[in-house]
């Protein structure tokens, strides 16, 4: 479970690739689809982060997230959204002369039923279960445990503006019995807005609370994408900075992002 830690939220500027006006309406559609955790829209994130200043060596830690999102239309009225986090690490030791770490860690996984269409006020909600797989091929980057828990999300789409948040939370059930049980809290709050040259502008904050450690992480995040298309394939390329404005002692001190989605419309 992560959770950034801000100091000073700053921008990261993307060199800005048009869209042909005639694919204007498409493309605005897209990119607001895509401030939507559960739009109807088979996508495949690669997020590259970086985070900085990790214990007495000034450590980084580089993790890749390789995160698909397929919805399954169950009828008319319902679809099923799954969202698959594959992490992929390198730490660097957070003390001088220790060994780095490589290799794959836990996978998260979550599924929301949600409504097809928003309610009559505009609402859009997904919600169902989360799960915490051990896969880690290192334990020192695992946890060694089995986890499930409930996972929900609520947002509302008003002109340009997206805002809402989704929020989870996990308790491990089973594993091995030597390594710390986990009861953590997800809160990932969101506010964004996209402009008509498909630009978009995001604040959030994706923080987690480790009930067993009392203790919060919580980076602060702003960030800028923008949708662009090579031939007939629609990518958003972003970037984002973060602050970490509370963290266990020796966290990280800020980091950067860097991401791009390969997108499957319908």
């Amino acid at each position: 479970m992560k959770i950034a830690y801000p100091k000073a939220v700053f921008l990261m500027a993307l060199v800005s690739f048009s869209i042909p006006a005639s694919a204007n309406d498409d493309a605005d559609a897209l990119a607001l689809k895509l401030q939507n955790p559960v739009a109807n829209l088979i996508s495949v994130p690669i997020q590259n982060n970086w985070d900085f200043g990790i214990g007495p060596a000034d450590a980084m830690r580089y993790t890749v997230n390789i995160q698909p999102v397929i919805p399954f239309k169950l009828n008319d009225e319902l679809n099923l959204i799954t969202r698959t986090i594959v992490p992929i690490i390198h730490a660097e030791s957070p003390v001088a002369g220790g060994s780095s770490l490589s290799g794959m860690g836990d996978i998260v996984q979550s599924f929301f039923l949600s409504p097809a269409k928003p309610t009559a006020s505009g609402i859009i909600w997904g919600a169902g279960p989360v799960f915490l797989y051990p896969s880690a091929t290192d334990d020192r980057i695992g946890t060694e445990k089995f986890g499930l828990g409930p996972t929900a999300v609520l947002l509302r789409q008003q002109g340009p503006w997206t805002y809402g948040g989704l929020v989870n939370h996990i308790w491990s059930v089973t594993g091995n019995q030597q390594r710390a049980d986990i009861s953590a809290t997800f809160l990932n709050p969101f506010l964004s807005y996209t402009t008509r040259q498909q630009t978009t502008y995001t604040i959030g904050t994706e923080s987690t609370y480790d009930w067993e450690r009392n203790q919060w992480l919580v980076p602060v995040q702003a960030g800028v994408s923008q949708l662009v298309t090579f031939g007939t394939q629609p990518v958003q390329i972003s970037g984002a900075a973060r602050y970490y404005a509370e963290a266990p002692k020796g966290g990280a001190d800020w980091g950067l992002r860097f991401s791009v989605t390969l997108l499957f419309p319908k």
